[in-house]
């Protein structure tokens, strides 16, 4: 079984999922891809983890290795104590997956979707019947549910595949980017669905690249580049190795840019050039803001004691958006991911 995790002090959980050194590769013609490369993940039993990465990262690949469509190459996954690869077929009776585009069938109607899904799952026509109107009713499909699926919008579309998933009452869920092309509207329906979803006890993998998705969403992160976990914790955590909060100051004068980080480098003490950052082509200077507000305002007197003119200035936290750039040199693009 599942080795013990602890979430946070006092309290003791199993890992619902777990990899230790996962590897897979793809051999073309003429090159080979490791898609993964020795991924180690774990995950606790009623928790969301946040898989984030650029694209190529290794991201769906991981859930297909997890969720037994795919064998890896080398290491072992198991989930919620069960072998992918020699018990996949328990494996598949526990999970459920939404992937990055709706597995849904467009000449059949909501409601016969989800028949279908049921009767995958081996449910009795009954059962399957009765769990269609139940999710139907949660993901406010019912009077859709009668229509084609060709009538449907994309937000509805995820809804319908999301609860496709969750048929047979799966223990855990894969996430495969699952927000992916929905309006910002349907992106909240979805997120609180999700969060509904944790409150009942479902363990989630989450994958994305909306990096607010993972920080509205999961409990802990880990963070993929080239088919390895390279850091993991916390959102705020991950937020925490890029530095504390920055100043962002935009000078009028382009032949002003230089000077004023000059200005500021000295007004600020700053010790470490490389923690200063300057954007000839957009006039930006970015610096560390080690007395918060009060940073902002000695900057604000040094550039006017100058006579530089500012066209914008603001106080910024790290975001997610710094932590990939800091930790992969690659920033989140939207596009699928291996």
């Amino acid at each position: 079984m599942g080795g013990l995790r602890h979430i946070q002090k006092g309290e003791v959980r199993m890992a619902a999922i777990e990899a230790t050194g996962l590897v897979k590769t793809f051999k073309g013609r003429k090159t080979t891809v490791k898609a993964l490369d020795g991924i180690d993940l774990d995950v606790p039993e009623g928790t969301v983890l946040g898989l984030l990465g650029p694209n190529g990262a290794g991201k769906t690949t991981t859930v297909r290795v997890l969720t037994t469509l795919m064998k890896p190459d080398a290491g072992t996954a198991r989930v919620l104590g069960h072998d992918v690869v020699t018990e996949a077929d328990t494996v598949r009776s526990l999970v459920g997956l939404s992937g990055q585009y709706a597995a849904v069938d467009e000449l059949l109607t909501g409601r016969e979707n989800l028949w279908m899904f049921g009767r995958l799952y081996r449910l009795s026509s009954q059962q399957a019947k009765q769990r269609a109107e139940e999710l139907l009713a949660t993901f406010d499909l019912t009077e859709a549910a009668d229509r084609i699926l060709k009538t449907y919008s994309g937000g509805m579309r995820r809804r319908l595949d999301l609860a496709g998933s969750l048929i047979a009452h799966p223990k855990v869920l894969f996430l495969d980017e699952p927000t992916t092309g929905l309006d910002p509207r349907s992106r909240l329906d979805l997120w609180q669905i999700i969060r509904d979803r944790v409150r009942e006890g479902v363990t989630i993998l989450l994958t994305t690249q909306y990096l607010e998705e993972a920080d509205e969403l999961a409990d802990s992160i880990a963070v993929v580049d080239h088919g390895s976990v390279i850091a993991r914790g916390t959102a705020d955590e991950l937020k925490a190795k890029v530095g504390g909060e920055r100043i962002e100051v935009v000078v009028h004068d382009p032949g002003d840019t230089v000077r004023a980080l000059e200005l500021l480098t000295g007004a600020l003490r700053i010790a470490d050039p490389e923690s200063t950052t300057l954007e000839e082509h957009t006039r930006r200077i970015t610096v560390p803001a080690p007395g918060g507000s009060s940073a902002l305002v000695d900057v604000i007197r040094t550039l006017d004691a100058a006579d530089i003119r500012i066209a914008d200035i603001g106080l910024r936290r790290p975001t997610l958006d710094d932590v990939f750039l800091t930790l992969t040199g690659h920033e989140a693009e939207q596009k699928e991911s291996l």
